[in-house]
């Protein structure tokens, strides 16, 4: 009987510690139930897609989106999925594509003028509040995606991924590699000469540039920019339009240095982009294992033919003298060598097609807050030399191709720049036909109607 008195004793105090377990321990089911985020998912309904690869439009379509990635696309209704919060967008017929893609920005420094950025009386906290302003307002231009290539964006990315800023999915090079005299060397005369001992300049300080001379100085700045999160580096191979001291013809860094900044970023799996215009600046960059340039508006046949050899990727910009050029003093030596550029833009892209170059697209503003605003409209520019359907296709999926050359350092696996079943959701719903229209994304106030970005919609005109 005392036996069986302690066996009921026992019992009922386990009882009493797994109700209470139960009842308080966070891993309940009650509480797992309870705390599980409900999926959100929205259906696109009505919609006629540009999927970014195909020169035509999609039959009257469906969409869903899940979380972050497109679940279904149907020319059949959609049933709404079980247990999600789930918001229909009436279509109509309009136009859903991809979120664009701009491969060549500098955020921290597209809306600050350099005497501005590097002056002393300039806090990071400014720098960092107008690259916030800028990220934001490129989100809803309609550009769900950008390369940054030169400037301190990390923290700013880091920002937007947490959700505390709105702003595009950023890749981020980090500080510009530049040799001393470089395009990305921002110093004064004053400043010289340099010594091991002198300060940082503003521009070190603030990571726009890192100035390195020699093999071993590449290998640590390169490595710098790589700890801090950078996709993919960023050098300075051959002189610049804005930069005051190196003529536009010089080439930049041995081909050595080129090859210790391409094996530092090789060892992280990713690859080395530079600034060059010149067939030398080029070709010796392509020598010392470099995957991209940037510009090359000054290449000719035998350079564009080596990049067709190789598989090298051409990030070309419509450099033109127009009224949406980069304002520089007339009759200064920045506004000579400006003009040598646009006058080799038709050349470059010339030369792209004829040789079927790996080609990507990007805006490269500089400076002006106000200019960012036609970020749209340099991009519609291209139909100077495409068609508006392959002047998207650059701009979405061709554009997303250059980001995944990041590999392993891309900070956003998943396949970006198409509408297919399984890519993230990075869309947009335009008010007209595009593919007719290329114009529409030049007023993005009025024709996004609604911009989404993993998932989550910034804009919707359509509510």
């Amino acid at each position: 009987m005392r036996w069986r008195f302690i066996s009921i004793v026992v019992a009922l105090l386990l009882a009493i510690i797994g109700f209470a377990t139960q009842f308080n321990h966070p891993q309940s089911q009650l509480a797992t139930a309870a705390q599980t985020p409900q999926p959100t998912s929205t259906v696109f309904e009505n919609v006629r897609i540009f999927d970014g690869t195909a020169e035509r439009l999609s039959a009257p379509s469906n969409v869903l989106v899940v979380n972050n990635k497109i679940q279904k696309i149907s020319t059949a209704s959609i049933p709404a999925p079980s247990g999600a919060s789930l918001t229909r967008i009436k279509g109509n017929g309009r136009v859903l594509m991809p979120g664009l893609i701009d491969n060549h920005v500098h955020i921290s420094l597209a809306a600050l003028s350099n005497e501005i950025l590097l002056s002393p009386n300039t806090t990071a906290e400014t720098v960092n509040k107008t690259a916030q302003t800028t990220a934001t307002g490129m989100l809803m231009r309609g550009f769900t995606s950008v390369r940054d290539v030169g400037g301190p964006v990390f923290d700013l990315k880091k920002a937007i991924d947490k959700g505390t800023v709105a702003g595009p999915r950023i890749w981020p090079s980090g500080a510009m590699i530049s040799q001393t005299s470089g395009h990305g060397d921002f110093r004064s005369l004053k400043e010289l000469p340099r010594s091991p001992t002198s300060p940082l300049s503003r521009g070190e300080v603030y990571g726009v540039g890192a100035i390195a001379d020699g093999v071993d100085e590449v290998l640590r700045r390169t490595r710098e920019q790589l700890m801090q999160g950078a996709s993919q580096i960023k050098v300075m191979a051959g002189g610049g339009v804005s930069s005051d001291f190196d003529p536009l013809d010089a080439s930049q860094y041995t081909e050595s240095e080129l090859r210790a900044a391409v094996e530092a970023a090789a060892n992280w799996n990713t690859y080395v982009t530079v600034h060059a215009y010149t067939p030398t600046a080029i070709q010796s960059s392509i020598r010392a294992g470099v995957k991209c340039i940037e510009h090359g508006q000054l290449m000719d046949e035998p350079t564009a033919k080596l990049m067709a050899e190789k598989g090298i990727w051409l990030s070309l910009q419509p450099f033109l003298d127009d009224e949406d050029t980069n304002p520089l003093p007339e009759g200064s030596p920045n506004r000579a060598k400006q003009l040598q550029v646009s006058r080799g833009t038709d050349t470059a892209f010339a030369l792209a097609k004829k040789y079927n170059l790996k080609t990507a697209w990007g805006t490269d503003q500089l400076r002006d807050a106000e200019r960012l605003k036609i970020q749209g409209k340099l991009l519609a520019k291209l139909v100077r030399w495409y068609t508006p359907a392959q002047v998207l296709k650059i701009a979405t999926s061709t554009n997303a191709e250059l980001l995944a050359l990041s590999g392993p350092r891309n900070p956003y696996p998943g396949k970006l720049g198409v509408v297919e079943e399984g890519a993230l959701a990075d869309l947009l719903l335009v008010n007209g036909d595009p593919l007719q229209n290329i114009k529409l994304i030049e007023n993005p106030d009025k024709n996004l109607l609604v911009i989404m970005k993993d998932g989550k919609i910034y804009k919707n005109l359509r509510a």
